[in-house]
């Protein structure tokens, strides 16, 4: 396998004596009569107070200072800026689309939690959208990975569907989901509905899609914690794997491999729900092309993502500009954005010596989650990045690709990620999703409305953990709930 570090980042080594220290702070607890020491501060100094509003997850980092915050709202101006069509007379806000799925960052990301689906037929999909490609035969840069799967954008839709379009262009196409109600029955005769999503697009505006189109349904995703995720070492991450499941617990992660176009080589993929990118700014930046259309240095097409058979869109006017060095976002603007994005602070635990939250964590190590669901990591000592230097964060989540199930499939591969294999979601902050985002949707298409939904779609790795929160008596399942709703 490729080897992997983190060069890009200003690291600054461990001693042996801090080595030694942290795997000893990392080692899984086996004592649940109470929290363990600095639990309730899941982001280690960067944890801020849980607030009991919508504004749970926009708060900056605890510890970056006057100057920090001043960055940190700047950059949340960008990111919250509503885009315009060009030519239009405010030109520091005009390059939208041509095709789009969203006027601005936080149009999908709502208050910096997840996206919401579509509410009927006329609300259109906004925070939710389908990523789209074909098989291809492996490119140049990654044909050093054995098992990289070949894969390249539709040619006619790109690699995502837009939904709207400027100019009077079309968009690519309207999404409509139906469901199938699947009732399962847990221990004790309590009845769970399920619902199974089929997804059509409607109204495709360039034309059939190609007939070895791969789509997958995409819901946004909460935004806390991205810095920290980004300063775990990748050797404690890699560390985690084992592919072959030499150790026959049925657990198999495996590290997505992604070319990384800020730094020309293949990195550690460690966001997006497949583990696509491999850093916040280039996510960042990719986000601002395929779903507003908005170029960057890293992103440079002036028409977004439109393609080669999309001329009308390839031609329609853009916002590029001198004073931005020829982009609709210069690299001024996108280091705000990515310096939000990376800052957007955890809160901190409710209820973490609740003798109901204790139980429901035991239910959780017992049944197997945390093979996963990794609870805690040390992030590097960063020269430049004190917010998220040397923290002792809690993420739930081993950053690496899991078999999930035919249940959960998308059958849409990305990089080393099969269709079948999805990262592992972080668990900090799921309990605030109701009073952020107004809803609970939850995986990666939102279907599961409760976290116990969200626990009865685990299969394939996750069908062992699942199987036996299942059979676990009411009143665990119901403490496992509450403890996950107090991360």
């Amino acid at each position: 396998m490729t080897t992997l570090d983190d060069e890009h980042l200003h690291v600054v080594p461990r001693t042996q004596e801090e080595a030694a220290r942290i795997a000893k702070v990392t080692a899984p607890t086996t004592d649940f009569s109470a929290p363990e020491q600095f639990e309730e501060r899941p982001a280690g100094a960067a944890t801020v107070r849980a607030r009991d509003n919508a504004d749970a997850f926009s708060q900056p980092s605890a510890n970056i200072g006057f100057e920090g915050e001043l960055e940190f709202k700047v950059g949340n101006g960008l990111f919250r800026k509503i885009w315009v069509t060009a030519p239009s007379s405010t030109e520091a806000s005009d390059g939208l689309g041509p095709l789009y799925n969203a006027r601005g960052c936080q149009n999908c990301h709502i208050k910096d939690g997840r996206g919401h689906l579509p509410e009927g037929p006329d609300d259109n999909a906004v925070s939710f959208f389908f990523r789209v490609s074909i098989p291809a035969e492996v490119a140049w840069d990654m044909q050093e990975v054995e098992d990289f799967i070949g894969a390249t954008e539709e040619p006619n839709y790109g690699g995502q569907i837009q939904d709207f379009g400027t100019s009077g262009l079309p968009a690519e196409a309207q999404v409509s989901i139906t469901y199938e109600d699947i009732p399962v029955e847990l221990a004790g005769g309590e009845i769970v509905t399920l619902r199974s999503p089929t997804y059509a697009l409607t109204d495709l505006g360039y034309g059939p899609l190609h007939p070895d189109a791969m789509l997958s349904p995409r819901l946004t995703p909460q935004m806390i914690g991205l810095g920290l995720l980004e300063a775990i070492p990748a050797q404690d991450i890699l560390a985690h794997v084992d592919e072959a499941d030499e150790d026959g617990d049925g657990i198999s992660g495996r590290p997505n491999l992604v070319w990384s176009i800020e730094h020309e080589k293949i990195m550690l993929g460690r966001f997006g729900l497949k583990a696509g990118t491999p850093t916040i700014r280039h996510q960042s930046a990719a986000a601002f092309s395929g779903d507003i259309g908005i170029s960057t240095p890293l992103f440079p097409n002036a028409w977004g993502e439109c393609t080669d058979n999309q001329t009308d869109c390839v031609g329609a006017a853009h916002g590029d500009d001198d004073a931005q060095g020829g982009f609709e976002v210069d690299d001024t603007g996108l280091d705000l954005v990515t310096f939000y994005a990376r800052n957007l602070a955890v809160p901190a635990r409710r209820g973490s010596d609740d003798p109901d939250v204790l139980r429901g964590k035991q239910v959780f190590y017992d049944a197997g989650c945390t093979a996963c669901h990794t609870p805690k990591f040390v992030t590097h000592r960063l020269a430049d990045q004190p917010a998220q230097s040397f923290q002792l964060i809690w993420p739930y989540s081993d950053m690496l690709l899991h078999d999930m199930g035919d249940g959960l499939a998308d059958n849409r591969p990305e990089g080393r990620a099969t269709g079948n294999e999805w990262r592992t979601a972080p668990l900090w902050g799921i309990g605030l999703t109701k009073l952020v985002s107004g809803h609970e949707n939850y995986l990666h298409d939102g279907r599961a409305r409760t976290l116990m939904e969200a626990i009865l779609w685990h299969g394939g790795e996750a069908q062992a953990a699942r199987d036996a929160i299942v059979a676990r008596p009411k009143p665990d399942r119901d403490a496992l709930v509450k403890y996950l709703e107090s991360l």
